[in-house]
């Protein structure tokens, strides 16, 4: 074979064997691009995840809170029946005893002489009530004297104790420094 035929084998064989390298090189820098975008998305979808995480715990709590609002209106709901009910309950009540009370009155007027068929007191009636309060108030007054009464005489009586008590001390305290006290 002729050598120009040996050279052009050769460099056919050299140009097929640069080909195959690129082809390789630029397969392996492909493999390492992908593999860099994978891990890259790898890494967003992790972000994402955790964010989704984030907010589906927020909504979460969020229900919680207004699950415990709603609980929370209910409650005050129920509460405010239960005092309208209670002041309903009072009023009734409370409006029994104004018509027992009026009731007590209009008998006390249908008894009582002096007073008129429209409930009122004719001039110059006295009450009974009234004199048994003047006989109560001398009564009030005459137990606060016996009370101030006592409270003087046991306030006597504590003046002369501490003085026995300050007289008994003045003649101990006399005695020992006497003791004490060298003669000339």
């Amino acid at each position: 074979m002729d050598p120009t035929a040996w050279i052009w084998i050769v460099v056919v064989i050299v140009v097929i064997a640069l080909i195959l390298v690129l082809l390789m090189s630029s397969r392996r820098r492909r493999e390492a691009f992908r593999q860099k975008r994978d891990e890259q998305n790898r890494q967003h979808a992790a972000e994402i995840r955790r964010k989704a995480e984030n907010a589906d715990l927020e909504a979460r709590e969020n229900e919680a809170r207004a699950m415990h609002a709603k609980a929370d209106a209910e409650k005050a709901q129920v509460e405010a029946a239960r005092l309208r009910q209670e002041a309903e309950q009072r009023q009734s009540a409370a409006q029994e005893f104004r018509t027992d009370a009026e009731k007590h009155q209009y008998k006390a007027n249908a008894l009582d002489p002096d007073v008129d068929e429209h409930g009122n007191r004719r001039d110059g009636a006295r009450d009974v009530n009234d004199r048994d309060m003047g006989s109560r108030a001398d009564d009030v007054r005459a137990d606060d004297r016996r009370a101030d009464d006592a409270r003087s005489a046991d306030a006597r009586d504590a003046d002369v104790r501490d003085a026995g008590a300050r007289r008994a001390d003045a003649d101990t305290a006399t005695d020992a420094t006497r003791r004490n006290t060298p003669r000339e």
